[in-house]
């Protein structure tokens, strides 16, 4: 069955025997090369030097800090986290967190603003206001932070977790961005992943958010969640259009239960079956999209208004570690366990253990494990896959231009190998430009691959490819 859906510039095509065909695993594309290619060849000081040389770009900085403490699992979570209500480890993280902060901040000219920042976990709001006013003051305090009206200075909150005085004081710290972590407001769904909140609650908070003078409120929804149904999840849809928020994340449940030992809990046989999640998603994309929103890609839907709209326009859209944003020209430091940095062409990542990210800092070092210098390569493939995942299009000028090179003679293999894509109308390949189709929009992952040396190289060493399934 093949349905259009289209809203403003956002068409979809949605073609359920292309997309079963091509169903396969592969990298999300937050970062390229990805993270399955960081090593620890990158060392410290490889970091640090970069770090240095990059204050002479002038560029803004964005921070990335990851709070990993939760009070209670969900079931579904593949997430770096510690579910936790022991106060002196949380206490013990703080410190060596502050630790991070003192050490990264030398590296940074003062004069570079800190245009965005998000806070990520785990639960963020799993810290108490007297942590939280500690840790802005200390990011504050190291860093030179924008006051401007024009920061982007998120938060990700579990709603069950903060109430309206709690609303109020995110944005006395400072934060003018909320991200809700909502994924199904169905019972029986809620229950068997262990997340229970209720409709009334969470709309508490939207609306204190809009009261407090929130610019952006984000919804996260998960299809594919056990005892979920079509008719359910639509039910939940129901309510959070109703609740307008600015922009939806949601996501495909992915379940590993060899890899996280929380998705053990989750009885398999309740997890629906692979055409009924195919049914969700089309339905998803029919009611956003009916709703007003568009269709950014992968798995965002934004209103007309918002900015990842407006940056999708304005050419400043990008995939990175929090899928897609703004800013691209921000360097992004990256603080807390498993956190990962991009600054000029390096990529660090840190310990992904905190009993090992602690040790790091303790005896003075930063907590870098590994991670990856770029090459010319790599820069070009990542500008390839960057111009699919964020504007459907691949300008062959735009590489002509910039890297001087003939775009058709360098990537004269990976020309060849799209063309059975555009054989079935996921792209078009013209004289001077690649362009996603509508019925490819929701296979930019199949088409962004073939733009990843390292899955070729895997491919012909007949290894089977290590990403995850989308």
């Amino acid at each position: 069955m093949t349905k259009t859906t289209t809203n403003g510039n956002s068409h979809v095509c949605f073609d359920a025997d292309l997309i079963r065909r091509y169903d396969s695993r592969g990298p999300r594309y937050t970062s390229y090369p990805t993270a399955l290619q960081f090593n620890e060849a990158l060392r410290e000081e490889d970091y640090r030097r970069n770090a240095l040389a990059s204050n002479a770009s002038g560029a803004p900085l964005s921070l990335y800090v990851h709070i990993p403490f939760c009070h209670s699992l969900c079931y579904y979570c593949g997430c770096n986290k510690i579910v936790t209500r022991n106060a002196e480890r949380v206490a013990k993280y703080m410190d060596n967190l502050y630790r991070e902060i003192d050490m990264q901040s030398e590296l940074f000219d003062k004069s570079r603003k800190v245009e965005q920042l998000h806070f990520g976990g785990g639960t963020p709001t799993y810290l108490d206001e007297g942590q939280l006013r500690e840790l802005m003051q200390k990011l504050s305090g190291a860093f030179t932070f924008d006051d401007s009206d024009e920061r982007q200075y998120s938060i990700e909150v579990d709603p069950r977790t903060v109430d309206a005085d709690g609303i109020r004081l995110l944005t006395d710290l400072g934060f003018n961005r909320l991200s809700l972590g909502i994924q199904d407001f169905n019972p029986e769904v809620q229950q068997a992943v262990n997340r229970i909140q209720s409709i009334e609650q969470t709309q508490a908070l939207v609306n204190a958010a809009r009261e407090a003078g929130f610019k952006s409120i984000s919804f996260d929804l998960i299809y594919g969640l056990p005892l979920q149904t079509v008719d359910s999840f639509d039910k939940t849809l129901d309510i959070v259009i109703e609740m307008r928020p600015d922009r939806f994340a949601v996501y495909n449940y992915a379940h590993l239960p060899q890899r996280f030992k929380g998705q053990r809990m989750i009885n398999s046989d309740d997890i629906p079956l692979p055409e009924t999640k195919l049914e969700i998603l089309e339905k998803t994309i029919e009611r956003l999209t009916g709703a007003g929103y568009i269709y950014i890609g992968m798995d965002h839907f934004a209103l007309p208004e918002d900015e990842l709209v407006q940056a999708r326009e304005g050419g400043t859209l990008q995939r990175n570690f929090q899928g897609y944003s703004t800013h691209r020209y921000c360097d992004l430091v990256s603080l807390g366990v498993s956190s990962i940095s991009s600054i000029g062409n390096v990529y660090a990542q840190n310990s992904v253990t905190t009993m090992e990210y602690e040790a790091l800092l303790e005896d003075g070092h930063l907590p870098i494990k590994k991670g990856l210098t770029v090459d010319d390569d790599d820069l070009l493939r990542a500008q390839a896959i960057q111009a699919l995942m964020c504007y459907d299009q691949l300008k062959f000028g735009d590489f002509d231009a910039q890297a001087g090179i003939s775009f058709r003679d360098y990537f004269a293999e990976e020309i060849a190998q799209l063309t059975p894509l555009a054989e079935d109308e996921l792209v078009e390949i013209g004289d001077s430009a690649i362009t996603i189709t509508p019925k490819g929009r929701l296979l930019l992952l199949n088409i962004a691959m073939k733009f990843d040396r390292y899955l070729r190289d895997s491919q012909h060493d007949k290894r089977d490819s290590p990403a995850i399934r989308a």
